[in-house]
């Protein structure tokens, strides 16, 4: 059931910060099982450039030891493994300065696509670009890739688009979220506007509300002093869960194409309204007997930076007037998953009575973890006694619809590397996206610092505070559960 193996053209990517933590974990295991599938042609050259000095058979040992720690492994006796190294490069090169930009012009070649991964902090943009530029190693064909945060407000994320539009039109510009990579997120779309059984439902007029949900059962760990600086609001509601947001609310666009489907989650994020007090909840998790708290990891005792945020929102057109969005996303959970939720209204009429119990369709599509999507559909209880309902799932879970072909479906990194060296931008954020997110994200942010609003506390291993609860209680709705 694994759709076919395209192969992309003859390229040579080159990764900034090739030997970080990012690099090591997802983008070079991510090249590796392309590789593998048949995907990458035999002489595409993958270059590794950092400050270290590492040369090309230390970074080999160093991509071979990555590979066999987080993915691909079952290839490596093959000898395929020591193919895969032979594409391998390494240059050292000071992002800051001159030095290692001429050695790293030699050793690529005019006539591939070329790729640069920023794979480093967002203050190193600026530089990159511009000594791609001035060292004539970038053309107007070239890609870069650049990973989140795109700014920490919207003041920076301008200045961030406006230092990498210096050097590079926004067609060359990669902004990755790998959520938007998932199989189940493209799934959403094919499930939306490839399905007449969906299409005409997918509206205020018969969908109750909607549900997305990150949860995580880590804590803060090494990103401590990141993360206090951005909290659960900056690191993953204004990028991840925007962009669920706005696939499942989106109007169809005219084409899939980058421009036409981005043009539609645009005009979602603009539809926004702005979000009530009222309608947020804010948490840390706290210390117990066994394990210190967000703040101890953070190492600040009266930090007021969320580590999870839930938020009641609404989309002011007419195919969402009145339903609302409840979005939430916290650290040290109950447990680890991603779902967005479509709970339909209930049957304006029950002919069963009040005995059978009032009952709604859901449509759940899981990103995480076991990825597919069920629909909980209203049947009849099996056994005498009358008509009793309950609701029974019809589920789709890739692992168990692809059998042995299920490790075979690229993971996010794979995918969105690949539409890079294909020039396929449907899957990025554009600019213009990113700022009218943050326009939406900011004043929230603004509000509860203006007020000096202090995040509830919530145990490790639970749901999130209970101000999250009593946010879905005033409406008469409840979370889906968190399960363990």
């Amino acid at each position: 059931m694994v759709s076919r193996v395209i192969p992309v053209e003859n390229f040579d990517l080159v990764i900034f910060g090739g030997t970080g933590d990012l690099a090591r974990r997802k983008i070079l295991p991510g090249l590796f099982r392309r590789y593998c599938a048949g995907q990458i042609p035999e002489n595409a050259q993958i270059i590794g450039a950092a400050r270290s000095d590492e040369g090309d058979e230390g970074f080999r040992k160093i991509v071979g030891d990555a590979i066999r720690e987080f993915g691909g492994g079952r290839h490596c006796e093959d000898g395929t493994l020591d193919n895969f190294l032979e594409r391998i490069l390494y240059v050292r090169v000071d992002a800051m300065g001159d030095d290692g930009w001429l050695e790293l012009k030699d050793r690529l070649r005019s006539d591939v696509v070329k790729a640069f991964y920023f794979s480093v902090g967002p203050s190193l943009f600026g530089a990159l670009a511009e000594r791609l530029r001035g060292f004539g190693l970038a053309d107007d064909d070239s890609r870069v890739v650049v990973e989140k945060p795109f700014g920490h407000d919207l003041e920076t994320a301008r200045a961030l688009n406006k230092t990498l539009a210096q050097h590079f039109d926004e067609h060359q510009i990669y902004r990755i979220d790998h959520y938007l990579g998932k199989e189940t997120v493209q799934n959403l779309m094919a499930v939306r506007f490839g399905n007449m059984l969906f299409e005409p439902l997918w509206n205020a007029q018969y969908v109750d509300h909607i549900q997305i949900t990150v949860a995580e059962t880590v804590d803060v760990g090494g990103r401590g002093g990141y993360y206090d600086k951005s909290g659960a609001m900056r690191d993953m509601v204004q990028n991840h869960l925007m962009q669920l947001l706005c696939l499942i609310a989106m109007e169809p666009p005219a084409r899939f194409e980058p421009d036409a489907v981005r043009d539609e989650k645009l005009k979602v994020i603009r539809a926004l309204d702005p979000v009530d007090y009222h309608h947020i909840a804010r948490g840390q998790y706290s210390a117990d007997e066994h394990q210190p708290g967000y703040r101890a990891h953070v190492g600040d005792p009266r930090s007021k930076t969320e580590s999870f945020v839930a938020l009641k929102c609404h989309i002011s057109n007419w195919r969402w007037a009145g339903t609302p969005f409840y979005l939430r996303t916290g650290k040290k959970l109950r447990g680890r998953g991603s779902e967005i939720a479509v709970v339909f209204k209930d049957a304006p009429h029950s002919i069963f009575g009040d005995e059978a119990g009032r009952h709604s369709n859901v449509l759940a599509i899981r990103l995480q973890p076991d990825e597919g999507m069920t629909l909980d559909v209203t049947i009849k209880e099996p056994g005498p006694g009358g008509m009793r309902l309950l609701d029974v799932p019809l589920d789709m879970s890739f692992a168990e619809a692809l059998g042995d072909d299920a490790d075979e479906v690229p993971d996010a990194y794979e995918r969105l590397i690949m539409d890079v060296i294909r020039g396929n931008q449907t899957l990025f954020m554009r600019g213009d996206e990113v700022e009218a997110a943050w326009a939406w994200t900011d004043p929230i942010i603004e509000g509860w610092n203006r007020r000096g609003e202090v995040p509830k506390p919530y145990d490790a291993g639970s749901s999130g505070p209970e101000d999250a609860l009593m946010l879905m209680h005033r409406d008469g709705r409840k979370w889906r559960e968190i399960k363990a």
